[in-house]
């Protein structure tokens, strides 16, 4: 590789916020860096900023830029940053995000110390009413096989819900064909969900590396919005069941458990948000569209053979066997009881 590192950036209507990203990426203290950026056709002035910053900065050389004909989405952009970079190591941004100046050699200094494939650092997120919220990992080294895995799926939100922040070997990507899905939802989650049970020594730090800008227009920010399209649910379903289509390789591992009852309490806050904002949604969204989300990835036979949560899987099994009516209410019920709703 020509590079320790390439930093990708996907860049599609960016002009706002581009500038700013690049330029925390360039102030690395980290030497070996590329800095591979894909105009995703936005229309805007992107690219000419990042032309403007690529000309007169002292790293310029090291901006590369690849050019879409035409728009293809975040997930191909990325998808051609794996097939393009030549760092030994990635690491993705979004185009309105920043990183701290020694983001990438913190990460990988503790990737040599450790002999680690993957190391992840902490985040905050900065919301549109601009309160900061920090999201700090325990200082841990997870060097054995499934030992990841197991931290990953844990609970819900045990590892970040991002592409964003972690410093992964490029190889161990590309040696194991693993890629984004063509989707417009929740790309980036399923990346790292899947991604995590190829990854046999892992660092995570309690260090903040990346800032996430959260914007009024986002998907996590449905409830300020007037009207929100049934297409864009639907998709995010469609993403949930695409997790579940890829847990069934993994039944007989040890995490396997863990990994089903996650992807089902996804469908479940998911669920949850769909009757809170229900007379948003257009067009609605019935009972029976509810209740077809809750098919378990396991069988009946293989919850009763796990030897973790097996009950709360055999409880998450049986929404998808009730009547509909049956489930929205239980659904409300959850969601009243962790106070959601």
């Amino acid at each position: 590789m020509k590079y320790d590192v390439t930093i990708g950036i996907p860049v599609f209507k960016a002009e706002q916020h581009i500038r700013q990203t690049l330029e925390s990426a360039l102030h690395q203290t980290y030497p070996s860096i590329e800095f591979l950026l894909v105009d995703d056709c936005g229309g805007d002035k992107s690219i000419d900023i990042i032309r403007e910053i690529k000309r007169f900065h002292q790293r310029g050389n090291d901006i590369h830029i690849i050019f879409h004909s035409e728009n293809q989405g975040v997930s191909a952009s990325r998808n051609q940053i794996i097939k393009e970079a030549q760092g030994e190591y990635l690491f993705f941004m979004d185009s309105d995000d920043s990183i701290s100046e020694d983001a990438i050699s913190l990460l990988m200094s503790h990737l040599h110390k450790f002999n680690a494939e993957i190391a992840f650092g902490s985040y905050e997120k900065i919301e549109p009413s601009g309160r900061i919220i920090k999201y700090q990992y325990p200082a841990l080294h997870l060097l054995g096989d499934n030992q990841l895995a197991c931290f990953a799926y844990r609970k819900v939100g045990g590892i970040q819900a991002s592409a964003c922040n972690y410093l992964v070997k490029t190889a161990l990507i590309r040696d194991n064909n693993h890629s984004f899905i063509n989707a417009n939802y929740w790309e980036d989650l399923v990346f790292t969900f899947d991604l995590v049970p190829y990854i046999t020594r892992a660092v995570l730090l309690s260090d903040i590396t990346y800032t996430y800008q959260c914007r009024e227009d986002s998907l996590s920010h449905y409830q300020s919005r007037k009207q929100i399209p049934k297409e864009e649910i639907l998709q995010n379903i469609q993403t949930i069941n695409y997790l579940k289509e890829t847990s069934t390789k993994y039944n007989g591992k040890v995490y396997y458990s863990n990994r089903c009852y996650i992807i089902m309490m996804m469908d479940i806050y998911m669920a949850i948000y769909i009757l809170k904002q229900r007379k948003k949604i257009i067009p609605n969204i019935a009972d029976v569209e509810i209740k077809s989300m809750m098919l378990h990835p396991a069988s009946f036979r293989q919850i009763c053979s796990f030897r973790q949560l097996r009950f709360k899987n055999f409880f998450l099994y049986l929404f998808g066997k009730m009547p509909s009516p049956l489930c929205v209410c239980l659904i409300w019920c959850v969601g009243k009881v962790k106070k959601i709703l």
